[in-house]
């Protein structure tokens, strides 16, 4: 008894440290981009680098508005959240409640390995494929813009939600299910109004994961987006906040490297703003 409450005890001390080292690591992150990023807007001036809307870091007078940067973010974001989610949700019922043992074995192998390839390799079909065919189909001089990015970073985020919803669909105990058909539903209506949800804050953390992959992707929405600091629009070429950090961190210096830090600061606390709210909405439909 004592042996046993020994290696609990143990256990127990080893999962504490290994959530401390999380949480210090998220603290040290945290603490680093404020010292790094906060000299350049202190020098450039708030409102100027929030809501400045030219971005020419390496002009003779140089320019840092980061406005167009913010707005494709949360335009791109939103765009791939609209078409990625439901597309994730409704794949996910259809895996948990409906499709037979087989099928749902080969698509969930099939999603398995959409989350394994690399954002380089999406980029890179993304040029190739997508990006002449919207500039063919909707007669566009430069097929690199906001529309080819929104829709990569929907397929991208695709693997996050469909797993993690139907973890938690699967996790619905049966006897749910049974007393709603027992009570006359059908089975559509047993799935939409009792499983999901009893499988709300799983399906609500799939969609906080691909709002984050989505928010935090560079590689591939700089292959496919044009990569250039224009205010944005649907078949423009565009800039995120990660690909200005991407693309300028390498040859930066001076005020421009501090400015790519202030980029990284308000990007982290954009997604912590996110996932606050998301959280919020959660709780206070669970005390409703």
């Amino acid at each position: 008894m004592n042996k046993s409450k020994a290696i609990e005890t143990v256990i127990h001390g080893i999962f504490l440290i290994l959530g401390l080292i999380t949480v210090a690591g998220v603290l040290l992150i945290s603490v680093y981009l404020i010292i790094s990023g906060i000299p350049a807007i202190k020098e450039i001036g708030l409102r100027e680098f929030l809501f400045g809307e030219t971005w020419q870091s390496t002009g003779e007078n140089p320019s840092f508005g980061i406005l167009p940067f913010i707005l494709t973010s949360v335009y791109g974001t939103a765009g791939a959240v609209v078409l990625g989610a439901p597309t994730g949700f409704f794949t996910a019922v259809f895996l948990a409640k409906i499709a037979p043992p087989k099928l749902r074995k080969a698509v969930e192998a099939a999603v398995n390995l959409l989350a394994g390839i690399p954002s380089v390799v999406y980029g890179l079909a993304g040029m190739l494929v997508l990006v002449p065919a919207i500039r063919t189909v909707f007669n566009v001089p430069d097929g690199a813009s906001l529309l080819a990015a929104i829709i990569v970073l929907a397929v991208m985020v695709l693997p996050s939600i469909i797993k993690v919803s139907l973890t938690a669909l699967d996790a619905v105990p049966k006897e749910y299910e049974e007393a709603s058909l027992a009570l006359g539903a059908t089975p559509i209506e047993t799935y939409f109004k009792v499983s999901v949800p009893a499988a709300k804050s799983g399906i609500t953390a799939a969609v906080v994961l691909g709002v984050g992959r989505a928010i935090g992707e560079a590689m591939a929405v700089m292959m496919v987006s044009g990569n250039v600091a224009n205010m944005p629009s649907l078949f423009g070429s565009v800039r995120f906040l990660t690909t200005a950090v991407a693309s300028e961190m390498s040859y930066s210096s001076g005020l421009q490297r501090q400015a790519l830090f202030s980029i990284a600061l308000v990007l982290f606390l954009f997604i912590m703003l996110i996932n606050a709210a998301l959280n919020f909405f959660v709780k206070r439909s669970k005390e409703k």
